[in-house]
């Protein structure tokens, strides 16, 4: 599954190249200035934060919410606490879009952050197009050649970026590659099975001064307590928040326990 969504990204990287040039891309990012400043965000309130993803279906566990509205759900986890939010564009495999970028952006006050299989600093310009305030890149899916550019053309725009690991090697090159964000995901890309021991694993590995986030497999209060405990500073949450009837109470349930800990 992993190399036939790296091969239709490619193509589609490919179909837009023709679509709109890089030149002509670069020319009309040539101005843009990222408004709000997605790693403050996280750190800003002393306690665990949450990027909360709008994600309409996965892979892995197929159709997560039949009524999808972007905007509504960007404002009602706004309201809820979250302090970023994750915008999966990815059509194919995640019924993501590109404006879902921009309209979680425009009727929020939150930053947000482009998620997507990333596979070509092309599309790191067509995240700043879009109004990100960030973007994921998956230290798997890259040479470490690669992942530079694509972290210089971020720097360049003024975008954050995490950078996702899955192992000792991946984090090994996300710390040579000058990553200040790293991401956790506990979730194998190839087999899908989560790995909660990860997490345990790598963040003692991680130099003091960079912000860890946790990815996938949060589903309940002990596990954000206990995420919180191993030195976490952000949690992006994604399934558990849109098969929630309620999505707003789904963070109270979630978090309240850990952040009146941190009131």
């Amino acid at each position: 599954m992993l190399d036939e969504i790296v091969m239709t990204k490619e193509q589609e990287v490919a179909a837009a190249k023709q679509q709109l040039p890089l030149d002509d891309l670069k020319a009309r990012v040539a101005q843009y200035l990222p408004s709000r400043n997605f790693r403050a965000a996280l750190r800003r309130n002393g306690r665990i934060a949450l990027i909360a993803e709008l994600k309409r279906k996965s892979p892995s566990q197929g159709m997560l919410r039949e009524r999808f509205d972007p905007v509504s759900l960007a404002q009602t986890l706004q309201e809820a606490g979250a302090s970023a939010l994750s915008v999966l564009t990815d059509e194919a495999y995640f019924g993501g879009h590109l404006d879902f970028l921009r309209d979680a952006k425009q009727f929020t006050e939150l930053p947000v952050l482009r998620k997507d299989f990333i596979v070509d600093p092309y599309q790191v310009y067509e995240a700043a197009l879009y109004e990100a305030d960030a973007v994921l890149l998956i230290v798997r899916l890259l040479t470490e050649e690669r992942l530079s550019e694509c972290l210089q053309v971020a720097d360049r725009l003024g975008l954050e970026a995490l950078v996702e690991v899955h192992s000792v090697h991946d984090l090994a090159v996300a710390l040579r590659s000058g990553a200040h964000l790293i991401g956790i995901n506990q979730r194998d890309l190839r087999t899908f099975e989560l790995d909660p021991r990860l997490i345990e694993e790598l963040v003692p590995k991680i130099p003091a001064g960079k912000l860890i986030v946790g990815e996938s497999g949060v589903r309940t209060a002990d596990d954000v307590e206990r995420l919180q405990r191993l030195g976490l500073h952000a949690l992006l949450i994604g399934e558990a928040l849109m098969r929630a009837p309620d999505p707003a109470a789904k963070v109270r349930e979630l978090f309240a326990a850990a952040w009146k800990k941190n009131s």
